[in-house]
């Protein structure tokens, strides 16, 4: 992971760009995969780690009627989530990460290792992606974190 990592900053430097991140059930991880990167200073702004439903709503404005509506784990919150926080950082680009990683699903409704992805850039479409992983917790988590920091790499304009 911190090859991927390295491989970002590489690319957010020939761009002039900066990254923050909006994770929920990565809890920082994503964060933590960067900044173990020496010079990350250069290419990352900031993290926002809103786990709650509250959290959400009060760092990166994400809607409370989208939250009820949709649920936490849902492509409109987890796209208000990285477009919060573009929009709360000096960054030029955002991904965010909202899923189930178990060991319980979401009351039935959504299976554990169900993972959405957001990706913004001001004046750009956000990208969103649905994935569903397979592992425990902690495995689930990792395969998030690698498939978010590939997506900021498949993101950044060419």
């Amino acid at each position: 992971m911190k090859n991927l990592a390295q491989k970002v900053g590489e690319a957010l430097l020939a761009k002039g760009m900066k990254l923050a991140t909006a994770e929920s059930c990565t809890g920082g991880w994503v964060a933590q995969a960067v900044t173990a990167v020496p010079g990350s200073s250069h290419w990352f702004d900031c993290g926002f780690v809103s786990y709650s439903n509250t959290a959400k709503q009060k760092m990166l404005g994400v809607d409370l009627a989208v939250l009820e509506q949709s649920g936490a784990v849902s492509e409109p919150v987890v796209a208000q989530m990285a477009e919060g926080a573009l929009r709360n950082s000096e960054a030029g680009i955002a991904v965010a990460i909202s899923g189930i990683a178990g060991p319980d699903s979401d009351v039935g409704r959504k299976p554990v290792g169900t993972v959405w992805f957001a990706w913004a850039i001001a004046g750009h479409p956000t990208v969103t992606c649905l994935s569903f992983f397979n592992g425990d917790r902690d495995e689930i988590r990792q395969q998030a974190v690698e498939q978010a920091l590939e997506g900021v790499m498949a993101y950044l304009p060419h």
